[in-house]
């Protein structure tokens, strides 16, 4: 990528947007376009049609999305199905439409089938069925992969896919009805610590296991592709490492110094048992994480150890 050309980062304002944002500026490129979601519905097709027809981007990094953890995925079904397919949709095809140079869509490990073999292939995709508790928002980044490879079939676009595992730093969400694993727990430990309380509550046992890629890392590793990738095949990003919940809570525990007991509440559910990525296409196509988990979740409790909760929810 040419250090002038004019590049959009959909969705800029979110954890993995605003990440690729403070990459691009420390390399030194300086024609970013953004809008925020007031200026620009994404879920709108002639207003995507109508920005790319005036603004002419050469590059798109896909990070808009309608995401959250475990319990947002299942309540907010309809929402997730249909807000996502319609973001990707008008995207992709705007950036058809308007000749964009290259494109990068983001999706989610969620993409795999709930029981596939572990670490998981690019391979896997569409082999069994999906967890249900976040199918509407798989079956949406599916959809997204697809149409990627459509347009590369078809018009020959230069739009390529990558799929992150689960992702936490700077910009996350801390509200507890709609967060990720990582920054609900952080956010319990403070919050128990402030308080004095004696226990922190988790959901289900404990026991699936979770891989964590901090956002930097994945910013680091689209700014990668989209230099050097040009393939039809998505690409897994993560750290090929994982954890148990129950391994996570304790060393967000430690870090915070929070000093109780943690409590399992075995009538919540569990979601899959594992998700570990198979990285070794992106490591062989010469990119490797930096930021061990340890040194990630310390990074993120310096961030906000002193936030007021209250004021971030949504």
């Amino acid at each position: 990528m040419n250090k002038t050309a004019k590049i959009y980062i959909a969705g800029h304002r979110g954890m993995v947007g605003s990440a690729i944002v403070r990459k691009l500026t420390s390399e030194g490129f300086s024609n970013l376009i953004f809008k925020t979601s007031a200026e620009l519905d994404l879920t709108n097709q002639q207003a995507v049609n109508d920005f790319f027809i005036a603004k002419k981007p050469d590059y798109v990094f896909l990070a808009a999305a309608k995401v959250g953890g475990i319990l947002a995925n299942n309540v907010y079904r309809a929402d997730f199905i249909y807000q996502n397919i319609m973001i990707e949709s008008n995207i992709i095809h705007a950036a058809y439409l308007n000749k964009v140079t290259k494109l990068l869509f983001l999706g989610s490990s969620c993409i795999y089938p709930k029981m596939a073999h572990q670490p998981l292939k690019e391979t896997y995709l569409l082999t069994d069925t999906l967890e249900e508790t976040n199918e509407p928002y798989a079956i949406a980044k599916i959809a997204g992969i697809k149409m990627c490879e459509a347009y590369r079939s078809q018009y020959h676009c230069n739009f390529i896919s990558a799929m992150p595992t689960n992702l936490y730093g700077p910009n996350d969400n801390y509200d507890l009805k709609s967060s990720h694993v990582l920054p609900a727990l952080m956010r319990k430990f403070i919050t128990a610590k402030r308080n004095g309380d004696s226990s922190v509550e988790l959901w289900g046992s404990g026991s699936p296991m979770r891989e964590f890629l901090h956002v930097d890392d994945l910013a680091e590793a689209c700014f990668y592709l989209m230099q050097n990738y040009n393939e039809e095949q998505f690409v897994n990003i993560g750290t090929g490492t994982d954890v148990t919940i129950k391994e996570l809570a304790l060393t967000i525990k430690d870090v915070v110094g929070f000093e109780g007991e943690l409590t399992f509440d075995s009538t919540k559910p569990d979601g899959t048992p594992r998700k570990l990525m198979d990285v070794s296409k992106i490591n062989n196509l010469g990119w490797e994480h930096k930021i061990d988990l340890q040194e990630g979740i310390e990074k993120v409790y310096n961030d906000v150890k002193n936030i007021d909760f209250q004021t971030l929810d949504r």
